[in-house]
């Protein structure tokens, strides 16, 4: 007699106790996945798109090594934490909280224009993604990558605002967990493309069982510790070394951006792709124009008041934009059973010591 463990959005459940002569495989057909959803036209299109595509029988059958799907992070399966993301979270704190850290001006401003936005309304500057993208650059330099795993991995343990019963890096929507469960029990694999660096989205992702090479992000140049200015072509890295973060930023992966990402990391053309934001359409884009096989695109909507926070005008825009543009809409108000577990309530934002 011994226990059965079963995994279901990273989370361990222990079944009853059984004879090991007793058990038999589970098929993705008998498995139960959806628990936490809503019967939804969302969950029916991806459940017919995947039985399709698998089905060896179908004329849409997709080989195996060709199912590839693509997510967005923040605001896809990760809470967005309106008005704001995790990695703007953390540069605030970084910059304006963090007392063994001396900003230097630039990060020391873009920090408070993101504290101003958050807590008194203001408008963020345009092509503010970028200033907030070279400012997170700088602000992490100098950190070998345990370090910055380590610094992500505690800020990552403070309480969420706006919520109690959650921690920032416990904020997943857990009903889009259960897609990445029944996805890859049909075989496909997917990959995390977010706009977030990529090795704060690693760090995150770590928790839920993704692997750190299925995540693309936002990349900064590495550099090795006796390195220096020395261009890595001309030097040779010691084995006593670590890698550490330069401020010198590569790319911002956003819109079109993410499409090259994808095409030169991935190599090839998914045929799935999630999000929730304008910053996705080129992939979903990219997804749907794959001329070798059936394709599906899923757009995620905030129009929840009452267990998240959303700008409900906002979302009712994004979801008749998303109608028009082919991609299928996910409704955090009507299709998800929960967003965040149980225990998790909606509360007004608390400004002050986090």
């Amino acid at each position: 007699m011994f226990a059965v463990v079963l995994t279901f959005g990273g989370v361990s459940v222990p079944t009853s106790y059984c004879k090991a002569d007793e058990l038999t495989a589970v098929t993705p057909q008998q498995k139960e996945y959806f628990t936490l959803w809503n019967q939804c036209e969302a969950l029916t299109a991806l459940q017919d798109y995947v039985t399709d595509v698998t089905n060896p029988n179908s004329p849409n059958y997709i080989k195996e090594e060709d199912r590839i799907a693509t997510f967005d992070m923040d605001g896809t399966f990760i809470g967005e934490l309106y008005p704001s993301y995790f990695e703007y979270n953390m540069l605030e704190y970084r910059a304006l909280d963090d007392s063994a850290y001396h900003a230097p001006e630039d990060v020391m401003e873009t920090a408070q224009e993101i504290r101003d936005f958050v807590r008194n309304g203001k408008k963020l500057p345009a092509h503010f993604d970028m200033k907030h993208a070279y400012a997170a650059a700088k602000a992490y330099s100098g950190m070998t990558l345990a370090e910055f795993d380590a610094y992500v991995k505690a800020y990552a343990q403070k309480p969420a605002n706006g919520f109690t019963g959650m921690t920032y890096g416990e904020s997943f929507y857990k009903p889009m967990l259960e897609v990445f469960d029944y996805l890859r029990d049909n075989g496909f694999t997917y990959y995390v493309i977010s706009g977030s660096d990529r090795f704060i989205c690693r760090t995150l992702v770590e928790s839920i069982g993704i692997p750190a090479n299925r995540v693309i992000g936002m990349d900064v140049k590495l550099h090795s510790t006796g390195q220096n200015t020395v261009e890595g072509v001309n030097y040779t890295m010691g084995k006593e070394e670590d890698l550490v973060r330069t401020d010198e930023l590569i790319i911002k992966n956003l819109k079109t951006n993410k499409v090259l990402q994808i095409s030169q990391e991935i190599g090839k053309v998914p045929v799935l792709s999630f999000g929730n934001s304008s910053g996705d359409c080129a992939m979903h884009n990219y997804c749907m124009g794959n001329k070798a096989y059936k394709t599906a695109t899923f757009m995620l909507v905030a129009d929840d008041d009452a267990r998240d926070h959303a700008d409900l005008a906002e979302g009712a825009r994004r979801e008749a934009k998303w109608r028009e543009a082919g991609y299928h809409v996910i409704s955090m108000k009507n299709d998800f059973k929960t967003i965040y577990g149980n225990g998790v309530v909606k509360t007004d934002f608390q400004w002050g010591d986090e």
